[in-house]
């Protein structure tokens, strides 16, 4: 009788105590380095992208369905303490905001939500999906951890992609930032793509969101993780994700801490560490870095980007704004007074705001080519 499989959250205890040949090579290349040899790795990193992608660049819009949340982060505007507008938007709103995209080009959008079981009740995300597989053929989402079978209705209904970002792999710090709600299981989190694959999903995104602990401790534990999953996961395609901290309700005066912050030298040195490393893994970059900077990125191994992203319910039709309310203890309450230019409040400030023609622009110029759509049900048809 085979033993039963080890899941991350238990390998993961001994993962950087017993490192693998592999992540010792990518500890080497994630360490310091002179400019000659980041810029070899530059040029290496740009030639396996090449080699396995193209000059292709998947194009892609987050959708926001709700800001309401259960959880308290300490570095999320929809933290749940956080006294900012919330709206979930109808079924009707969100097929509004996604006519909206689509008719800007995207054909791959990923559904947002907070995690909060009262407004983003069971059955909301498969009522979204029912209605938008029709003219959207690639749909993620990225909302609360799930079980495998209900992670199985999910893909029954349209979703073929799942995000979820760890956040910190650092347990310690994991338990200081996150206060209440259920994503203060660290161990629940962690497990969340296997559970996603068991489900059927077939597109797995993971990542860190840099600035809240030290970043190389969180680059080796992304790339023990992404090994992991090549390992037992491995009829899924994978991204990886390097989000940095930005501006959000609450602390929208924040400042990065400089003995955690990721530079720009460091993001692509640690992009480029993963592209040698793991050449086949698709790479996001999205509108949290600034525009020249993604710029300099797309050609050396970036391999999926967003575009012209609102981070807010109803952010590119202004669907949901006639029905702002806070959230107290769980409980709606009515606003006193609004002047009819109110909205909800966004997840965090984005830095690159050019539309979705501008960025197809900026690849062309570059020799990339903007892919809007790589997938269609069709290809499954008998």
């Amino acid at each position: 009788m085979l033993p039963a499989p080890v899941s991350f959250s238990e390998h993961f205890r001994t993962a950087l105590d017993r490192k693998s040949p592999l992540i010792k090579r990518f500890e080497r290349l994630i360490a310091p380095a002179a400019d000659r040899d980041l810029e070899a790795l530059a040029r290496e990193s740009q030639r396996l992208t090449r080699h396995h992608f193209g000059r292709t660049m998947r194009l892609f819009a987050p959708l926001y369905l709700s800001n309401e949340c259960v959880n308290n982060c300490s570095y999320c505007g929809f933290s749940r303490d956080n006294g900012i507008l919330r709206v979930t938007l109808t079924v009707d709103q969100v097929v509004r905001e996604a006519r909206h995209l689509h008719g800007l080009g995207f054909r791959n959008i990923l559904l947002v939500a907070g995690e909060h079981p009262k407004f983003v009740s069971e059955g909301y995300l498969q009522k979204c999906l029912d209605a938008l597989k029709s003219f959207v053929p690639t749909l993620g989402i990225e909302v609360g951890p799930m079980e495998d079978d209900q992670y199985a209705e999910i893909v029954q209904h349209g979703a073929e992609g799942l995000v979820v970002y760890q956040e910190t792999y650092l347990r310690e710090t994991y338990e200081k930032l996150h206060t209440a709600g259920p994503k203060k299981k660290f161990d629940w989190r962690l497990d969340c793509p296997e559970r996603a694959y068991a489900g059927g999903f077939r597109r797995i995104g993971i990542g860190a969101l840099f600035g809240l602990a030290d970043w190389r401790h969180e680059a080796l534990s992304l790339a023990a993780h992404l090994e992991y999953l090549y390992k037992h996961c491995w009829k899924a395609q994978f991204t990886v994700a390097f989000p940095r901290m930005r501006p959000y309700a609450g602390n929208y005066q924040y400042e990065p801490d400089p003995d955690l912050f990721l530079s720009d030298r460091a993001l692509v040195q640690l992009m480029c560490a993963f592209r040698a490393c793991f050449p086949q893994v698709g790479v996001v970059l999205s509108t949290r870095e600034p525009a020249p900077l993604r710029d300099a990125m797309a050609p050396l191994g970036v391999t999926t980007m967003s575009a012209g992203a609102r981070t807010e319910p109803g952010g590119y039709t202004g669907a949901g704004s006639d029905d702002l309310h806070l959230t107290v203890r769980g409980r709606r309450v009515e606003l006193e007074k609004t002047t009819g230019c109110e909205k909800a409040t966004e997840q965090f400030k984005i830095d690159d705001s050019r539309s979705p023609a501008e960025i197809a622009a900026m690849l062309q110029s570059k020799r990339l080519d903007p892919v809007w759509k790589d997938w269609d049900e069709a290809i499954l048809a008998t």
